[in-house]
């Protein structure tokens, strides 16, 4: 389930349309619900569910790595509709995480994955509730797409060294976590020892050893150092 699933009058679409795009959903396989996702788009330019197609590409092409493809669907699903929450967090998340900040237009990269992500942070405190779902399965969505957003605005600033806005940003999207993200908490603790927090950011290193991931030992060494120095939590 996502905060911008396609809703559309099934009534005022060709049955062979509505046919190809329930295909398309359906598809389990990447490359078959690639295949089907273009062929779609080509098929059907105007659909009022076209949107809805760029959408659901923009993350088959996120779980394949694409991201020429992933970029490229992304464009032209907030072409179609500029207030897709889904979309717009994922890119936002996206580009701090992946691209290359030494890269050519890498500011004005970080600059779009700003825009994005403070605009969803907007549209998610005004969204009303969609039919069909309960107020405890629409406050977990929202709280899902807020985090992610905050991900990548933390990751943003961090890019940019403005540790004081990073780590709030990335608090946010960490704190209430139940698995939050190894990268945020590694830029989190990095962050605070920016800041000469030291005792928050060995916590934070701490917290970040427990998860599984490739930035363990990179946490371990900071944490380990951190606690050496800041002495034990209180």
């Amino acid at each position: 389930m996502r905060m911008t699933d396609a809703s559309v009058d099934s009534a005022r679409l060709d049955p062979k349309e509505l046919s190809a795009y329930k295909a398309f959903y359906a598809a389990q396989d990447l490359e078959k619900r690639i295949d089907l996702g273009q062929k779609f788009v080509q098929n059907y330019p105007s659909s009022l569910l076209a949107g809805a197609v760029y959408a659901e590409l923009v993350q088959t092409y996120y779980t394949k790595q694409d991201w020429t493809n992933f970029y490229a669907s992304a464009d032209k699903a907030l072409a179609i509709s500029p207030d897709n929450v889904d979309v717009l967090t994922t890119v936002g998340w996206v580009i701090p995480h992946v691209a290359d900040p030494n890269g050519p237009g890498a500011d004005k990269d970080l600059d779009r994955a700003e825009t994005y992500e403070k605009h969803a942070i907007e549209l998610i405190g005004k969204m009303a509730k969609p039919k069909g779902i309960t107020d405890a399965q629409f406050g977990a969505l929202k709280d899902a797409e807020l985090s992610q957003a905050h991900s990548g605005l933390g990751l943003v600033y961090f890019r940019r060294r403005d540790f004081e806005r990073s780590v709030k940003e990335l608090q946010q999207s960490t704190l209430g976590a139940a698995t939050p993200d190894p990268t945020d908490l590694f830029a989190l603790g990095l962050g605070l020892r920016n800041l000469h927090r030291d005792r928050e950011a060995a916590d934070i290193f701490d917290r970040c050893v427990q998860i599984p991931s490739s930035l363990q030992d990179k946490c371990k060494q900071s944490a380990d150092a951190l606690n050496k120095s800041a002495g034990p939590s209180k």
